[in-house]
C-alpha cells in the first residue's frame, strides 16, 4: 500500500523544523528513521511539487509516495494495478477496454490511463522521471500506463493537488511521477506468476536488470532492465456473473436485433423465421413481442483481452567533474492487445423473392405470414463469419539526455527528450466487406435464416475483411532547464529561488486505411477520417520559498505557457506551512490552471460512428414501437445501437481551474500519524461532448441534435466536442500510521489511506443545473462517495507479510428501463495476503493470494461497455488467484 508518510530523519524530528508529506504505504515511519541513521548527512533532493532543492527534512509538498517493494508484495503486475490502489485515482480499467472499445468510434488501442479527482485522464499530468512522455496518439489527451516500465521503478510519487504553475498546464488534478531506480550495479533475475482458481487470466513475467559502476568511485554507472509480461484471455463465459445480458431477475435485457437467424421487415412489420421456435439460445433469444429474435452477444466476448508486454529501459550517468553529472536514458516498450467481440452485425440487407432463401421459397425457410413477393429488410449477424478479432498494437520510445549540478551556486538542471508514441489496429478475424456481403445475400448466395451450404460458406469466405485499419503517431520533443538555489537570510532560514523554461513541440497522426474501414459498418470505424496537427509550446516558471519565521514558510510559484494554438496563460500558485507545536503541522494551497485542447480535439474531423448504447430513435421508434411515418426502419429505429456525428471543434476554449487545498498532520506520540487534506477544485468550459445517454433522455430539447436523411430516415445525432459547463468537487483525503514497539513477536505497523468525496457536481451545458455525481452512476461514470486502502504489515528477521484491502462504497447503478429495477451496487471489498523470505543470500521469495476472500463483482445493470453483469472499470473479475514470486541476485 502507499503511505501517507513522512519523510524525514527521524520521526520526532518532523516537527522541529520539517513537514509532514502525505503519502500511504506498507513501509513505517521508523524504517526511514532507520534507514536515515545510516547516513547522517543529509541529502539536497528536489521532491515532485517543488523545483527547489532543499533537505529532505524541510519538505512540505502533500505526497503519496509507493515503493516499488510494496507493490511488488501485493502481486501489482501493471502500473494501471498499482495506481488502483490510489484512493485519488477513479480510473480503473487496463485493456478490457479495448473490447468493444472502437464501437464508439473512440479507439482505445487497449489504452490504460490514470484520472487523479474523477477530472479525466487529461488533467492528470504522468511523468517519467520528472519529464514528459508521449500522450496515446488515438486522443492525445492522457499517457498510455501500459508504457511505464513497472519493474525498472523505485517508487512513485503522487502529487494530490495541482501543480500547473510548477509543471505544466495540465496537471490540475495532479501529478503522477513514475520514478526509476538512480543506479544499478548488480544483476537480478526474476520470475512470477499469477494462477486464478478459474480458467483464463493466468498471468506470467519474467525480468532481468544488469548494471555496473559507481558513480561516486568509478565515475559511471550503467544499467538496463528488460521485461516480459502477458496474461491470457479471459472469455465472458468463464465466469458465472458474466455470461449473459439477459438476466431477468435484474430486468436485465441487453441484447442486439442484429441476430442469428436474421430479422425481417418491411413496411412496419417485423418478424423472424426462427422466432416461433424459441430462436437459437442461449445465443439468440425471443424478443418481447416474440415475433423476432434478439442476439445475446455477451456469449461472445471477451472480459480481458489476450495481452503481451515487453520492456526496455536503459541508463547511463557520468560524472562529468567535480560539480556535474550528465545522464543518458532510453525507454522501448510494446503493448499488444487481442480482443474479440461478437460476429459482425450487419444491417440493412435486401432479400427478394428471388433468392432461394427468401420464406417459402426452396431453401428450406419456412413460409412467413404477409409475407408475399415483397423484398425484405433484413439484419443479420452472421455467426459462421466468427467473433470479430482485433489485435491492437502500441509502442513508445523516449530518448533523454540531461545534465545536473552546481555552477557559481546554483544548482541546475537541463534535459532534451524525444518521445514517441505508435499505436496500430488490424482486423485478423470475423470481420466482413459490407458491400460484398449485402452482394451475397442480394443475389441468393448467402441464407440470412440458417446455416450455410458450400456456395455459402466458399461466398462468405471471399468477402472476409482482414488488414490494418487504423494507426496514430504522436511525438512529443522538450527542451527544459531548472536554477535554483537559496539567497539571503530570513528569520526563519534561507529564502530558497528556482527559476526556468521550457520548449515543447507537439505533433499528432491519425491515420484511417479508408479502403478497409469504410467496409466495416460493424467495426464502429466505417465514419472515421484521418487527420493531423502540431503546435509548440513555450514555458517560463518561478518559484520562491520564504521561511518567514522558525515554524512558519510561504511559497510562491508562477508558470507563464504560450500556445501556438490556444494562446496564452498565467497560473500562479502559493502554498504554507505552519508548525504551531512540534506534533502538529498546518498546510495549505492555492492555485490556478488551464488546460488547452488536445490536438485530436481541436483537429479530428467529422466521422459517423456508432453509439456506446443502445436506443431507440424518440421520434421513429417512440417507447420502443415503431412510427408509420416517413424514413422509418422498424429494424434499425428500435432498440439497437444508432450512429452519431462525431468530431473535433477547431473554436474550443481551455479548461481553466481553481483549486484550494487545506491540511493537518498531526503526531501525538511517534506510534501515531494522522494526516487529513481538505481539496476543492472548480473547473469551468469542461471540454467534452454531450453525454449521448443526455441526448436521448431529453429528446424534445435536444430535437435539433437528431439528424435526419432526406427520406425522414434517421442518419446520426449531432455529437461534437464542445465546452460544456461547469465541475465543482472537493473532499477530505484522509491517512493513518499506527506503529507497534518492536518485539519478540517482530515489528508491526497499520496503515490506512481514503478519500471522501463530499461533492461532484457538474453542469452538462454551460450556465445548466448542477447533476450531483457522487454515490452515483451518472451518464456512465461513478464517483465513490468512500474509497480506502489499507494494509497490516509484519516483519519478523528474514520473514515478512502484508495483508492489504481495498475498498470501495456503494453507489446507485445506471437506471434500468423498468424502475422495479433500479438498484444500488453494494459496496465492494478485496483483500490480498503475501509473505516474503529473504533468508538466503541474494535470494527473495514471496508467495500471495489476490483477491483472498474469491469476491466476485457485485452485479451492475451499466449497458454502457460491452461486458455485462458487473462493471469491469471498479471491479476485478478474475477472482481468486495465487501469486508466486521469485528473485535471485548476484
Amino acid at each position: 500500500m502507499m503511505r501517507e508518510t513522512v519523510l524525514s530523519l527521524s520521526v520526532r524530528r518532523i516537527f522541529a523544523g520539517s513537514i509532514a508529506v502525505a503519502g500511504m504505504g506498507l513501509m513505517a515511519q521508523a524504517a526511514v528513521a532507520q534507514e536515515a541513521a545510516a547516513e547522517p548527512k543529509m541529502q539536497r533532493v528536489e521532491v515532485t511539487g517543488s523545483s527547489i532543492k532543499r533537505l529532505v527534512s524541510e519538505t512540505s509538498t502533500p505526497l503519496s509516495v509507493f515503493k516499488a517493494d510494496e507493490f511488488i508484495k501485493q502481486g501489482l503486475t501493471t502500473a494501471a494495478e498499482v495506481l488502483d490502489r490510489i484512493p485519488s485515482n477513479t480510473s480503473g480499467m487496463g485493456a478490457g477496454n479495448a473490447v468493444g472499445g472502437n464501437y464508439s468510434g473512440l479507439p482505445t488501442g487497449g489504452q490504460a490511463s490514470a484520472d487523479l479527482r474523477g477530472l479525466g485522464g487529461d488533467k492528470t499530468l504522468v511523468l517519467l522521471n520528472g519529464r514528459r512522455l508521449a500522450n496515446h496518439p488515438y486522443d492525445g489527451k492522457s499517457v498510455d500506463l501500459n508504457i511505464i516500465p513497472i519493474t525498472a521503478l523505485e517508487r512513485v510519487e503522487v502529487l494530490r493537488d495541482g501543480a500547473s504553475a510548477i509543471y505544466g498546464t495540465d496537471a490540475i488534478g495532479g501529478v503522477i511521477n513514475f520514478i526509476t531506480k538512480r543506479s544499478v550495479n548488480a544483476t537480478t533475475i526474476t520470475a512470477e506468476a499469477i494462477m486464478p482458481r478459474g480458467d483464463g487470466a493466468d498471468e506470467k513475467r519474467v525480468n532481468l536488470s544488469t548494471g555496473f559502476g559507481n558513480l561516486a568511485t568509478d565515475g559511471y554507472n550503467l544499467f538496463g532492465v528488460v521485461d516480459y509480461h502477458k496474461q491470457d484471455v479471459m472469455t465472458s463465459q468463464q465466469r458465472e456473473f458474466s455470461k449473459t445480458g439477459v438476466i431477468p431477475s435484474h430486468g436485465l435485457f441487453l441484447t442486439s436485433g442484429t441476430t442469428f437467424p436474421g430479422n425481417y421487415g418491411y413496411g412496419n412489420v417485423r418478424g423472424n423465421p426462427g422466432a416461433a421456435s424459441g430462436c437459437l439460445p442461449p445465443f439468440s433469444v425471443p424478443s418481447d413481442d416474440g415475433k423476432t429474435c434478439r442476439q445475446d452477444y455477451t456469449r461472445l466476448i471477451d472480459n480481458l483481452p489476450e495481452q503481451e508486454q515487453s520492456t526496455f529501459f536503459g541508463k547511463g550517468s557520468f560524472k562529468l567533474g567535480e560539480d556535474h553529472n550528465g545522464a543518458i536514458e532510453f525507454l522501448h516498450a510494446e503493448n499488444k492487445v487481442m480482443s474479440r467481440t461478437a460476429p459482425p452485425p450487419q444491417t440493412g440487407l435486401v432479400l427478394t423473392s428471388a433468392s432461394k432463401y427468401y420464406p417459402g421459397n426452396s431453401g428450406g425457410v419456412p413460409a412467413q405470414a404477409g409475407v408475399v413477393g415483397q423484398d425484405l429488410s433484413v439484419s443479420w449477424r452472421p455467426t459462421e463469419a466468427g467473433q470479430r478479432r482485433i489485435n491492437s498494437k502500441g509502442t513508445a520510445d523516449r530518448l533523454v539526455g540531461s545534465l545536473d549540478g552546481l555552477i557559481g551556486g546554483w544548482d541546475y538542471k537541463a534535459g532534451l527528450s524525444h518521445s514517441i508514441s505508435k499505436s496500430s489496429e488490424d482486423f485478423t478475424g470475423g470481420y466482413v466487406q459490407d458491400s460484398g456481403f449485402a452482394a451475397g445475400v442480394l443475389n441468393g448466395t448467402l441464407n440470412p435464416f440458417g446455416l450455410q451450404d458450400a456456395a455459402g460458406k466458399a461466398y462468405l469466405d471471399s468477402v472476409a475483411l482482414r488488414g490494418q485499419v487504423q494507426s496514430a503517431k504522436a511525438t512529443s520533443t522538450g527542451l527544459d532547464a531548472t536554477f535554483s538555489r537559496e539567497l539571503m537570510d530570513l528569520p526563519g532560514g534561507k529564502l530558497g529561488l528556482a527559476v526556468g523554461g521550457e520548449l515543447r513541440r507537439e505533433k499528432s497522426d491519425f491515420y484511417v486505411n479508408r479502403t478497409i474501414a469504410s467496409q466495416a459498418a460493424s467495426s464502429g470505424l466505417s465514419g472515421s477520417l484521418s487527420t493531423n496537427g502540431s503546435r509548440n509550446i513555450e514555458a517560463v516558471f518561478a518559484e520562491v520559498r520564504l521561511p518567514v519565521q522558525k515554524n512558519l514558510e510561504l511559497s510562491f510559484a508562477t508558470r507563464f505557457d504560450n500556445y501556438s494554438d490556444a494562446g496564452n496563460t498565467t497560473n500562479p500558485k502559493m502554498s504554507l506551512r505552519w508548525e504551531p507545536a512540534k506534533e502538529v503541522v498546518v498546510r495549505g494551497s492555492a492555485s490556478t490552471g488551464f488546460r488547452a485542447p488536445s490536438l485530436f480535439e481541436k483537429n479530428a474531423p467529422p466521422s459517423k460512428n456508432d453509439t456506446s448504447n443502445e436506443y431507440s430513435d424518440p421520434f421513429l421508434c417512440p417507447d420502443g414501437v415503431p412510427a408509420n411515418l416517413p424514413g422509418s426502419k422498424p429494424l434499425l429505429d428500435c432498440n439497437l445501437q444508432q450512429f452519431k456525428l462525431q468530431g473535433g471543434n477547431k473554436d474550443l476554449k481551455p479548461e481553466k481551474s481553481k483549486t484550494f487545498s487545506a491540511g493537518i498532520v498531526i503526531e501525538p506520540v511517534p506510534q501515531v500519524t494522522l494526516a487529513v487534506d481538505y481539496w476543492n477544485i472548480q473547473l469551468k468550459d469542461k471540454i467534452a461532448p454531450l453525454p449521448e445517454t443526455l441526448i436521448y433522455g431529453n429528446p424534445v430539447k435536444y430535437k435539433d441534435l437528431f439528424l435526419r436523411n432526406p427520406d425522414g430516415s434517421a442518419f446520426a445525432i449531432s455529437n461534437f466536442i464542445n465546452n460544456l459547463g461547469e465541475v465543482k468537487t472537493d473532499g477530505v483525503d484522509l491517512s493513518l500510521t499506527l506503529r507497534a514497539p518492536r518485539s519478540d513477536f517482530g515489528s508491526f505497523t497499520f496503515t490506512l489511506d481514503g478519500t471522501y468525496v463530499h461533492k461532484y457536481a457538474y453542469q452538462v451545458e454551460r450556465n445548466g443545473e448542477f447533476d450531483e455525481n457522487v454515490g452515483r452512476n451518472v451518464n456512465d461514470n461513478v464517483v465513490f462517495r468512500w474509497k480506502h486502502n489499507a494494509a497490516l504489515n509484519w516483519k519478523l528477521g528474514v520473514w515478512s507479510a502484508t495483508l492489504a484491502q481495498n475498498y470501495k462504497s456503494a453507489y446507485t447503478d445506471q437506471n434500468a428501463v423498468d424502475p422495479e429495477f433500479k438498484q444500488d451496487v453494494s459496496s465492494y471489498s478485496l483483500w490480498n495476503l503475501s509473505g516474503s523470505y529473504t533468508g538466503i543470500k541474494g535470494l527473495t521469495l514471496t508467495a500471495g493470494v489476490k483477491n483472498l476472500l474469491d469476491k466476485d463483482p457485485p452485479f451492475s445493470n451499466q449497458g454502457t461497455l460491452f461486458q455485462k453483469g458487473y462493471d469491469p472499470r471498479y471491479t476485478d473479475a478474475v477472482g481468486r488467484a495465487i501469486y508466486l514470486r521469485g528473485s535471485y541476485t548476484f
